[in-house]
């Protein structure tokens, strides 16, 4: 066992970590755009915070939390979302003091005891990002157009009417506490008549929350659901006035949408508008990113009622999409430059050269295994070594060193002390 991974986790390895790099400083950059400022929060918090904020009849809290006492005996849990700790940050330090409203982005690991599956692990990856303090329609947009932009630029593309993408937004509306306790009722009396045809977790939950039946996967239960009464018919007029808005906002950027009337997203803490992309390239785990309103969520962990929107995506399906749709994904970057030393009395004087040729912000690499000149080179090949610089026993007698192209092949004896310049002629 010490040499196997636990399962569900993932190693990342040279060649395929530079993609996550890459979808990484994208998003970076893209949040920087929109200016939100980037939150780290603790990979495990007190386990009330995701009971309460999450919420106790989700399959997440109910299956899926890595939960354990510590050595306090503290009830603690691997954060399996993080939207509950950014509010819980934005509470213990006091930000809604500051200059609102309050954007953040996010960035790492996330935990669920699931059953693995492709994109789906028990330590996977997120990027994120929140708004509190803004209750407009435009906030709830300017989530979605922010995950659209940064999808597109990862080369994948919104499917609409006239034109093919491999990608849908989906929106919905589930209302607030004013006009959700209707829609509930409702459903409650809809699902009683249809209990035989839910799964045991639906059964036992629909007279607590009856909108996890919406969210269940099972294929008995989406079908029960797909009949269900619609929150849309039960709106107040402020939820209707938000989804109509939200609708022209999305409307006046061009972003398509289609309208599932049944979407509630799998947490509690979700009110008005909700949303997911999807992508054809996943198959029946189709999700890429997903979000939505919690205008509660700040009350429920302890502070006073502050609105709040957001989008969590998750990177390991997002890699599969981009792989699979796109081809902005790098390869293993190539080093600049390799440093074949031939005989014994040359080792100083490569290491040396590497040294300097890094100080210049240019990579390199050299022998380290003693190796014949034709391993060097060969080894060369392999890291896609742009130059190589050979430097043997006569050469160093003369203060030189032979450069190669290794695309074009020409090569040319250089002094030594001109090594910096002559690479970064050629590398240009």
């Amino acid at each position: 066992m010490l040499t196997t991974r636990p399962r569900g986790t993932n190693d990342f390895l040279p060649g395929e970590v530079e993609k996550w790099q890459f979808v990484e400083n994208v998003f970076r950059d893209i949040c920087k755009e929109y200016a939100y400022g980037e939150i780290r929060t603790p990979i495990f918090e007190h386990t009330e915070l995701f009971t309460r904020g999450v919420g106790e009849t989700t399959d997440i809290v109910e299956k899926e939390m890595y939960t354990f006492n510590d050595r306090s005996n503290r009830n603690i849990t691997l954060r399996p979302e993080n939207t509950a700790p950014v509010v819980r940050a934005f509470l213990e330090h006091k930000l809604y003091s500051q200059t609102q409203p309050t954007k953040l982005y996010y960035i790492g690991p996330m935990f669920r005891y699931d059953k693995p599956q492709s994109g789906r692990y028990r330590q996977f990856h997120q990027v994120g990002i929140e708004i509190l303090g803004a209750k407009s329609p435009a906030a709830d947009v300017e989530t979605i157009e922010l995950a659209v932009k940064y999808l597109e630029r990862l080369g994948l593309k919104m499917k609409s009417v006239d034109e093919a993408g491999s990608l849908t937004l989906f929106i919905n509306s589930i209302g607030c506490p004013a006009c959700r306790p209707t829609h509930i009722r409702q459903l409650k009396d809809y699902l009683s008549e249809r209990l035989e045809a839910l799964c045991d977790d639906c059964s036992n939950r629909y007279m607590r929350n009856p909108l996890r039946v919406l969210d269940c996967k099972k294929e008995n239960c989406q079908e029960v659901a797909s009949n269900a009464p619609s929150i849309l018919d039960s709106q107040c007029e402020e939820c209707k006035e938000h989804f109509q808005g939200v609708r022209e906002y999305l409307k006046a950027v061009e972003i398509p949408f289609e309208i599932d009337s049944q979407m509630v997203r799998g947490l509690d803490y979700y009110s008005k508008t909700t949303f997911e992309i999807t992508s054809d390239a996943l198959g029946s785990q189709s999700s890429v990113c997903g979000g939505g309103r919690y205008d509660g969520l700040v009350e429920l962990c302890g502070g006073d009622p502050t609105p709040g929107v957001g989008f969590a995506l998750g990177i390991e399906r997002l890699i599969l999409t981009v792989d699979k749709k796109s081809k902005v994904l790098p390869e293993t970057p190539p080093v600049d430059v390799f440093i074949a030393s031939i005989g014994s009395g040359t080792s100083l004087e490569t290491f040396r050269t590497a040294s300097k040729l890094r100080s210049e912000n240019i990579s390199s690499d050299y022998d380290m295994l003693e190796r014949s000149l034709r391993g060097q080179m060969k080894y060369a090949d392999k890291i896609n070594a742009k130059i190589t610089l050979i430097i043997g026993e006569d050469e160093l007698k003369r203060q030189a060193a032979v450069l190669r192209d290794m695309e074009s092949g020409d090569q040319q004896e250089i002094p030594l002390s001109e090594v910096v310049i002559k690479v970064k002629e050629l590398l240009k």
